[in-house]
């Protein structure tokens, strides 16, 4: 069921800016990742006193890097799929096997985002060891989130076909109404 460019126009804006946001989001993670690292492996090596707050910091970046990484690959249709079998399917049961993935994908992000969820509430009264500031259920937000966020990207594919192979929308302003002269 595909909708209209006029229905679909501010869905569609809103997952180009969620899509655009977790890629920021994941290359800023793998950024910063990409520095402490660094700095840990200098205090240890170099200084001879290793910093405490670093394998923590990364870890917590890695799976903002890896979940919310994984939505926008998801809606870019860049992520890792075998499709060996399903292109040797005719053209009606490829469509099927397309149904049923997106199916599998919608059962998958809704556990993971329920039982993140959980796992987040769950043990945000723990702290990590290292920085006794930060709540563990910090630590597994990106789990829900990104599942929830795959979801979506799940749903807009099913409504509007894969990102990768529409036309590009370009968001124009509004035609402003000429003064009457």
């Amino acid at each position: 069921m595909t909708q209209g460019p006029a229905m679909a126009h501010p869905f569609l804006r809103a997952m180009d800016r969620l899509y655009l946001t977790c890629i920021w989001v994941a290359g800023t993670a793998i950024f910063f990742m990409s520095l402490i690292i660094p700095w840990g492996v200098f205090t240890r090596y170099m200084l001879g006193t290793g910093s405490q707050w670093p394998e923590p910091i990364a870890i917590l970046l890695m799976m903002v890097f890896t979940f919310i990484g994984a939505a926008a690959a998801y809606r870019a249709n860049g992520h890792i799929a075998v499709t060996m079998l399903t292109d040797a399917l005719p053209r009606p049961l490829q469509a099927g096997a397309a149904v049923l993935v997106d199916a599998l994908m919608v059962v998958a992000c809704g556990f993971v985002a329920w039982y993140g969820t959980r796992l987040c509430i769950e043990t945000w009264g723990q702290s990590v060891a290292e920085l006794p500031w930060l709540p563990v259920g910090v630590t597994y937000a990106s789990l829900p989130l990104g599942s929830a966020i795959t979801l979506l990207f799940v749903l807009e594919r099913r409504l509007l076909g894969p990102q990768d192979q529409r036309a590009v929308v370009r968001y124009e302003e509004a035609p402003q109404a000429e003064p009457a002269a």
